[in-house]
C-alpha cells in the first residue's frame, strides 16, 4: 500500500468517533449507526415524538393512506468529501432514499431534495450534485418532484449537505420488517461489503491500497422486486450502511427476538477492502456499504430467491452467509475458519465518520 500526496499519512494521529457513553453533549459516534445512535433514539427522539408507527424504528415508514399502503423515508447527506471513487453526494443522496423504501418492498416513486449550501461554494460543484441526482433518481425510475434550498454563512456548513425524502406504494401481500425473521431463516448478502467506506477512506485519507476501490452505491429496488416476484414472503430486507453489515444483523436480531449465526469463509470481503481493513485495524462487519442489501428469506424459498438475485446486475454477486438461530437471542455470532466462534456486537459508534 503506498501513500499518496505531499503529506505523509499517520494513522497515531487519528480520533476514534465512539467516545464513551456518559457525553452530555453530541459527538460524532451518535451519527454512526450503532448503539450511540440508537440510544439517541431511544432516550430523545421517540419519547418527543412517541407514536406506534414511529416505533418500529424501520429504513422507512409503511403507512395505510387512502386505501393504499405506502412506504415513506427521509434521510440527509453529508459525505466527506463530496466526490470519491463511484460516486458523489448527489447519486448517494437518490440511491440511499430509494434504497431504504425497497426494503420495505415498496416500489420508489417520488423524492424531495433540499440542499443546504454553505456561502462560497462553487456552484459549479453544486450543479454537478444536482446532474448526478438527476441521472440516478432517472436510472432507479423515480422522480424528483419538490424540493428547497438553504445558504449558510461562510464557516456555519461544509460545502453541501442534501436530505432527500420518498414515498413509494408497498405491493398487496408484501410484509417486510426486522420482527419477521424467524429461526432456520437463511441470511443472503447481495454482494461483497466494504467497499463504500472503503472508497471512501482511500479519498479522504489519501491512501492508495494496489488498485482503485469504487463505492457500490446503486439503486436496489429493481434487485427487491426480483427477490419479491419469486415470493412476496420475504421476511426481512435491510440495506447495511452506517456500520455496515454487523450493525445491520443486530439490529434484526434485537428487534425479531432470534439469532444470528455466520460463516466467516462465506462472507463476501473484497481482497482490497481485507487489506485495507487489516491495515488499519477495522472490522469489514461494521465497513459501510450503498448497494448492497442483507435478506432474510425462508428457507424454502432460499435458493430460488438466491438464483432471481443473482440473475440480476445487482445481485450477481449473491450469497448465503448464514442462518436465523433460536440461541442465543438477540445476538450475532460467526463461526471462524478455525473452528471457532465469535460475538458480533453492536457497534458503539462508528469506524469511518461522514461515509454517508
Amino acid at each position: 500500500m503506498a501513500e499518496r500526496g505531499a503529506d505523509v499519512v499517520d494513522p497515531a494521529n487519528w480520533t476514534c468517533p465512539a467516545p464513551l457513553r456518559d457525553q452530555g453533549v453530541v459527538v460524532m459516534g451518535h451519527g454512526g449507526g450503532g448503539a450511540l445512535s440508537a440510544e439517541l433514539m431511544e432516550q430523545i427522539f421517540t419519547p418527543a415524538y412517541g407514536n406506534a408507527t414511529l416505533a418500529g424504528l424501520a429504513d422507512s415508514a409503511v403507512l395505510e393512506l387512502g386505501g393504499a399502503r405506502l412506504a415513506f423515508s427521509t434521510d440527509s447527506y453529508v459525505v466527506r468529501p463530496l466526490f470519491f471513487p463511484g460516486g458523489c453526494l448527489g447519486d448517494l443522496a437518490v440511491n440511499g432514499t430509494v434504497n431504504d423504501l425497497a426494503m420495505s418492498g415498496a416500489v420508489p416513486a417520488y423524492l424531495s431534495a433540499a440542499f443546504v449550501l454553505e456561502e462560497g461554494v462553487e456552484l459549479t460543484t453544486v450543479e454537478r450534485i444536482a446532474r448526478s441526482m438527476g441521472a440516478a433518481a432517472e436510472a432507479a425510475g423515480v422522480t424528483i418532484a419538490t424540493g428547497d434550498t438553504k445558504v449558510v454563512e461562510s464557516g456555519h456548513g461544509d460545502g453541501v449537505y442534501v436530505t432527500t425524502a420518498g414515498v413509494g406504494l408497498v405491493p398487496a401481500g408484501v410484509d417486510i420488517r426486522p420482527q419477521r425473521a424467524r429461526p432456520g431463516d437463511a441470511v443472503i448478502v447481495s454482494g461483497p461489503i466494504g467497499l463504500h467506506g472503503v472508497a471512501i477512506m482511500s479519498v479522504r485519507e489519501g491512501l492508495e491500497f494496489g488498485v482503485e476501490v469504487a463505492s457500490d452505491t446503486a439503486p436496489l429496488a429493481g434487485l427487491a422486486a426480483a427477490m419479491l416476484a419469486v415470493t412476496p414472503d420475504v421476511h426481512v430486507l435491510r440495506d447495511p450502511t452506517r456500520g455496515g453489515l454487523g450493525a445491520s444483523l443486530n439490529e434484526i436480531a434485537r428487534a425479531s427476538g432470534t439469532g444470528v449465526r455466520l460463516q466467516e469463509r462465506a462472507i463476501p470481503v473484497p481482497d482490497a477492502v481485507a487489506n485495507a481493513c487489516g491495515f488499519l485495524g477495522l472490522d469489514p462487519l461494521y465497513v459501510a456499504n450503498e448497494g448492497r442489501l442483507v435478506a432474510f428469506v425462508p428457507p424454502s424459498e432460499a435458493e430460488e430467491v438466491l438464483a432471481a438475485m443473482r440473475a440480476h446486475p445487482q445481485g450477481a454477486g449473491a450469497t448465503r452467509i448464514g442462518e436465523c438461530v433460536a440461541e442465543h437471542p438477540g445476538m450475532v455470532v460467526v463461526a471462524t475458519g478455525l473452528g471457532g466462534t465469535r460475538v458480533v456486537d453492536l457497534p458503539l459508534g462508528e469506524q469511518l465518520p461522514r461515509i454517508c
